[in-house]
């Protein structure tokens, strides 16, 4: 029998709308950016086109790297200095941003943006577990859930209207004052939530001890694996996704309205694992998914073929909504196959995993994003061929289990 929720400090909506907030800047320091890559690269000079694509890359590095630390380090010294270490980090990020002369400050300043989100996402979950247990939780998570899912609908369009009014820099200095928001919010707000009793030493070697963990741990090794890669098709779409469909498409402003069409798929495939995941189970769902990568790969390259790399938008919307209904419903599940097998550090098991798939998923998906060449061909053959092979590592995986 599970025994009762510790009561929160904060009342509860208000302990929901601060977690979510925190929670919903990763979403917003990525997607808001979308439509304004272009003029970026023009306005610092970056050499090449496809070098935008490293605005949206190096955070994913900055959060994989930090988000390593921030778990072991909050055991040490609380959640709410790590909470404040991240966002000073954050706003040091979007200073460069805002201030750079020239791309290479940009991509430093990104990369410190990442570095400093994961503070806030992850000590979120870390101060809702400290505080709930069991259905209680559970209807906490389900709330915060809900925003990270609305974010990335409302997000580029945010980006877009700032654009018909003010520069690109805005959208920086929007994401500087909501970090100062949560900032003084959760100073003001919220109190320390782990027990003095919970505290331990802050040690690098626990971090590389769980690393080593997981590469000795077969089936969790060949679950993250297999995570990093059908991630890294996923990474070079959010990368290139502004240059195909606002550039090669010209669809212009309306870019936001038709990426926001298509994060849709990603949230309701999350819904429909929810059903069923108990059903069929985690391996059965992503065997599914992995195939559904591959086989929609070859058929649309086969489509996008006969049109010299350009077919028609229609076509590509439809693929893209498959394939990130396929994406959707393996992002959770992945994660969690790694973790069935690392109960003894779920905590920063969990962390690592993550940290780990992100590493795979980063050189793979930038080396995707940088083939773009004004086709489709790029991606598509990127889905297909990372869809098939983390296939294998699911297989391999699932055979090592014992």
């Amino acid at each position: 029998m599970n025994s009762p929720a510790k009561k929160a400090a904060l009342p509860f909506k208000e302990l929901v709308a601060l977690m979510a907030l925190m929670t919903a800047l990763t979403a917003l320091s990525i997607d808001a950016m979308l439509p304004a890559l272009s003029d970026i690269g023009k306005d610092l000079n970056a050499s090449n086109p496809n070098d935008v694509q490293l605005i949206i890359s190096l955070i994913f590095l900055g959060t994989a790297i930090g988000q390593m630390f921030y778990g072991p380090l909050s055991d040490s010294i609380g959640r709410k200095p790590t909470v404040i270490l991240g966002i000073g980090i954050y706003i040091i990020g979007c200073l460069l941003s805002i201030f750079a002369q020239d791309f290479n400050w940009m991509l430093i300043g990104r990369f410190l943006q990442g570095v400093g989100v994961g503070a806030p996402r992850i000590m979120a979950l870390a101060i809702i577990r400290d505080q709930f247990e069991g259905s209680a939780m559970a209807r906490v998570m389900s709330y915060v859930f809900t925003t990270f899912i609305i974010v990335p609908l409302i997000a580029p369009s945010i980006g877009q209207l700032i654009l018909l009014v003010a520069s690109w820099h805005m959208i920086f200095i929007l994401l500087l004052v909501m970090s100062l928001v949560i900032l003084v919010w959760f100073l003001m707000r919220q109190p320390e939530t782990l027990s003095p009793d919970h505290k331990r030493p802050f040690a690098l070697n626990q971090v590389f001890a769980s690393i080593k963990q997981v590469l000795l741990t077969p089936a969790a090794l060949g679950y993250t694996v297999a995570n990093g890669l059908s991630s890294s098709p996923f990474v070079a779409f959010l990368s290139s996704v502004q240059q195909i469909l606002q550039e090669q498409y010209a669809l212009g402003t309306m870019f936001p309205l038709v990426f926001s069409f298509l994060t849709l798929f990603v949230g309701g495939a999350t819904f429909v694992n929810a059903r069923w995941v108990v059903r069929l189970g985690m391996q059965v769902m992503t065997r599914y998914s992995l195939i559904g990568l591959f086989v929609s790969a070859i058929g649309f390259g086969i489509v996008a073929y006969f049109y010299q790399g350009h077919p028609p938008l229609w076509t590509l919307i439809v693929y893209f909504a498959i394939t990130l209904f396929c994406i959707g419903i393996l992002f959770g599940n992945l994660s969690s196959l790694a973790m069935e097998h690392l109960g003894h550090i779920a905590g920063t098991g969990a962390a690592v995993t993550n940290s780990l798939a992100t590493l795979i998923s980063l050189p793979l998906g930038i080396l995707i994003g940088y083939a773009y060449n004004g086709t489709v061909f790029p991606l598509v053959i990127g889905f297909g061929l990372c869809g098939y092979t983390a296939l294998l590592a699911q297989k391999w995986a699932e055979s090592r289990k014992g």
